[in-house]
């Protein structure tokens, strides 16, 4: 069995944003030669997320305006968390609701995605570098 490890390395100019990682991801797929098995893409980071889903500008934008309902970044007084001196409370919530890490299964060197999948970084509390690790393992 063979095992790949990469880093992606992000810096994002704002708070929050998405980011197709799809490209990155292939790439490492193909430095690691495997051709059937699985790849484990998670943020290595508590404010920003991985997750599967379609490239499609509306549907980021409601992904934005959802999650800023659900844990709104201001008042930040109106979190324990930012009691400590920190102002992102609301970005530990949004990444918990979209997720820390996708796997996905590897056929034939290719990820096998359904109709419109695509991966994603999700950022929450950006304006600083922050890493994802794509872990390949298989044949």
């Amino acid at each position: 069995m063979k095992s790949h490890r990469k880093e992606l390395i992000f810096h994002l100019p704002t708070r929050r944003g998405f980011v197709n990682i799809t490209p990155q991801v292939e790439e490492a797929l193909h430095e690691s030669k495997v051709q059937e098995g699985l790849i484990l893409i998670c943020s290595m980071h508590i404010t920003a997320s991985v997750f599967i889903n379609d490239d499609e500008s509306g549907l980021h934008q409601d992904y934005d305006r959802w999650l800023e309902k659900l844990a709104p970044h201001e008042p930040v007084s109106g979190y324990r968390h930012n009691d400590t001196g920190e102002d992102n409370a609301d970005a530990h919530m949004k990444r918990q609701i979209m997720g820390r890490e996708v796997v996905v299964a590897v056929t034939e060197g290719k990820l096998d995605f359904g109709p419109w999948e695509q991966i994603f970084y999700g950022e929450f509390d950006g304006r600083r570098r922050k890493r994802v690790l794509v872990k390949i393992i298989g044949e």
